[in-house]
C-alpha cells in the first residue's frame, strides 16, 4: 500500500513539475515588441472577371 502512495506522489510530482516547466520557461525578457504595427487592409477593386461579391444580409 505505501508503494502506491509513493508512486502516486512521483506522478502527481512529476506532473506538477511539467506543468510548471511548461508554463514559465519561456524567454528571460518576455517576447520581442513588433518592428512596426501591420498597415490597415485596403479595399482592394475585384480582378476583372471575377464574379461580383454577394454583400446582401442573409435572409
Amino acid at each position: 500500500m505505501t508503494l502506491l502512495l509513493l508512486e502516486a506522489l512521483g506522478a502527481l510530482l512529476l506532473f506538477v513539475f511539467i506543468v510548471w516547466w511548461t508554463m514559465f520557461a519561456g524567454r528571460r525578457r518576455g517576447e520581442p515588441p513588433d518592428a512596426a504595427p501591420p498597415p490597415p487592409a485596403a479595399h482592394t477593386p475585384p480582378a476583372p472577371g471575377a464574379a461580383p461579391a454577394d454583400d446582401r444580409p442573409p435572409g
